[in-house]
């Protein structure tokens, strides 16, 4: 950064007579004479042109100070096409391809409220064949435009663009956009260096400034974020199954609405494909800056998963982005294959915390990992979302699970205490207690499941005696109990959360259900069959690596085999929905459904019930899986 100070010469008369004399060199009370940028470095949503708020630390940046642009992805006025001639679907790359960023228009309302403002000081002083030059520097080059705003409204700046002298005397307002999210900081970072140059025109020395700027970071929702809107899909189709999935979403929407969330369902269409898990195939982000008056504005983000195979991921550029909305998917790369730990139920954020010297303020991100053969979710996933500074993905260990989805067995809850939130975890051990106590208590006949059964669905037949009594079921929550203390073990240590903040909801798991007597699972739509089978990838992916025995690496995967209670909804501080129970009843009540109100209401959680054991809870599934919230994003991510 270089600004030059003004001096001038003033004749003084002095005492000793009519002697004229100049006096000593003098700060003008005009404008400095010397290129000066501005941006909004403070984030209160101001360009200061006449202090120096702005000033400081404009050549650099960090989490809590620094000018902040949007990569302006979204599609203000819906000219965005899902179709190309003759009605064909668009493919993937061309579908994600378009933007507000893809042209070189300001593109929505008057306001551009999609740009990040910049503004020199006025030089009043100068001359009238002074120009400036102003150009983004580095690699921003590439991924920013720059605008200047003109009588005839916002102008996109080209090489060949000058300032004109009248209007470095008024003062110039600029507007910077970003065309991408951050995919790699090793490629780039998000900076973005403006500079300007003053050419006095008069011989004298050209003068310059710059000021750093940065990406907003792309974001994901935490439980204390308000819930504004639920998304599902929307099976259409005469058959049974989808009849009782449209019932599902229907008593949803009630559900929603008790809860005091007044916006309607966004609803998917996507029934060719099937695919009725809401919560896979995306996952909604965010992206904000300071506004006016420091409040944050910006658009929501919505992250297609990376399984390029699954066609309903299409719907975050079919359905969704719009105004104030955009889209991002990852490229694979030649020879990446996908799997079930790329769905986005496999992503769940902690809310902000800091501990040992580490802070996130904006929350960090939890993926499942396939730790016995070495499978992670995809790396192109995993470098975007670390590349953003902010929530760098811990991985948790998902092997023992069929899905393996970390939103299977953890969950995080608002809660009225100083950290804000709790830890919620399925608990294999409490859902044994449960059965063992009832057997105790004289009522090993009761069956298992209080499901009725319905034309499509055959009610279960086995009994709580006969649950005791299966080796498999046992061994199979000794396990669960196993890796999901060893997956707290890691969650404490990395947030520094005790056992009085952990919440235990009880739980079963199980490798298949009873049916007719054996431990072999035969669902429809299943989680699992709406990408690549996890079991296949974990093999396949073991035989690429030459690791011996691949196939027997993960001899027991899992999923729930009581409706997963920690798999719900959180939809308001004080609210949460989980999927009904169906557990045993013992004297006119569901143990089950009596031990998971009780858990809740002492973590402050009001708790309804909504029942998914047909459409969701067969397939390896529950409500939170087949349902997707977008939240509010009115918090500044920059301040704790």
């Amino acid at each position: 950064m270089r600004k030059t100070l003004a001096v001038r010469t003033v004749l003084a008369i002095t005492l000793a007579g009519a002697t004229l004399v100049p006096a000593a060199p003098a700060f003008a009370d005009d404008p400095p004479a010397g290129a000066d940028l501005r941006a909004d470095v403070d984030r209160d949503g101001n360009v200061d042109v006449a202090g120096d708020t702005d000033n400081a630390g404009e050549d650099g940046w960090n989490t809590a100070r620094g000018a902040v642009f949007l990569p302006n992805i979204d599609d203000d006025t819906k000219r965005c096409k899902s179709t190309g001639p003759g009605g064909r679907r668009l493919s993937d790359a061309k579908l994600a391809k378009c933007n507000d960023a893809a042209d070189t228009k300001v593109n929505g309302t008057a306001d551009a409220a999609d740009l990040a403002r910049l503004r020199t000081v006025a030089m009043s002083a100068l001359g009238d064949g002074a120009t400036g030059i102003v150009k983004v520097t580095g690699a921003g080059a590439k991924y920013t435009r720059l605008f200047v705003k003109r009588a005839g409204g916002w102008t996109v700046v080209k090489p060949t663009t000058r300032l004109s002298a009248g209007e470095l005397r008024d003062g110039v307002e600029l507007g910077i956009e970003g065309k991408d999210v951050v995919r790699d900081k090793a490629v780039w970072d998000g900076t973005a260096v403006v500079s300007l140059k003053v050419s006095p025109g008069d011989g004298g020395a050209a003068t310059t400034d710059s000021v750093t700027l940065h990406a907003a970071p792309l974001l994901t929702h935490h439980h204390l974020q308000q819930t504004q809107r639920v998304l599902v899909t929307e099976l259409r189709g005469n058959s049974g199954y989808e009849r009782t999935q449209r019932k599902f979403v229907k008593t949803l929407e009630r559900r929603v609405a008790q809860a005091g969330i007044s916006t309607p369902l966004v609803k998917f269409k996507n029934s060719a494909e099937g695919d009725i898990w809401a919560q896979d195939f995306l996952e909604p982000g965010y992206v904000t800056m300071a506004g006016p008056g420091g409040t944050p504005q910006g658009m929501r983000v919505m992250i297609r998963s990376a399984q390029p195979d699954r066609p309903a991921g299409r719907e975050v550029f079919e359905t969704l982005r719009g105004r104030d909305v955009g889209g991002v998917q990852v490229k694979l790369g030649r020879g990446v294959q996908s799997s079930t730990l790329d769905s986005m139920g496999n992503l769940e954020t902690i809310p902000p915390y800091a501990h040992n010297g580490r802070s996130y303020p904006a929350g960090r991100i939890i993926m499942g990992e396939q730790k016995n053969v070495h499978l992670k979710p995809v790396k192109a996933m995993r470098t975007m979302l670390a590349s953003q500074g902010m929530q760098n993905p811990l991985l948790l260990d998902t092997s023992w699970l069929h899905v393996g989805h970390v939103d299977e067995f953890v969950q995080f809850l608002p809660a009225d205490t100083p950290r804000g939130w709790r830890i919620a975890v399925a608990d294999p051990d409490a859902g044994m207690r449960l059965l063992k106590d009832a057997k105790a208590a004289g009522h090993g006949s009761a069956k298992m499941f209080s499901f009725k059964g319905t034309a499509d669905t055959p009610a279960p037949r086995e009994t709580i005696n006969q649950v005791l009594a299966n080796r498999k079921i046992v061994a199979d929550n000794a396990l669960a109990a196993r890796r999901i203390a060893a997956n707290l073990k890691t969650l404490k240590r990395e947030t520094g959360v005790t056992d009085a903040e952990v919440v235990r909801v009880p739980a079963l798991f199980t490798r298949g259900s009873f049916e007719g007597g054996d431990l072999t699972r035969t669902p429809r739509l299943t989680r699992l069959g709406a990408s690549a089978g996890a079991l296949d990838a974990v093999r396949e992916y073991g035989q690429q690596r030459n690791l011996r025995g691949a196939a027997a690496a993960a001899p027991v995967m899992t999923s729930a085999y009581i409706p997963g209670a920690v798999n719900g909804v959180v939809l308001g501080k004080d609210r949460y929905l989980a999927p009904k129970q169906w557990g045993p009843v013992i004297g006119g009540k569901d143990i089950f459904t009596e031990a998971v109100n009780s858990v809740y209401r002492s973590a402050g959680m009001r708790i309804s019930y909504i029942d998914d054991y047909e459409t969701y809870h067969l397939g390896m599934g529950e409500v939170h899986c087949g349902t997707n919230t977008l939240r509010d994003i009115s918090s500044p991510w920059w301040k704790r």
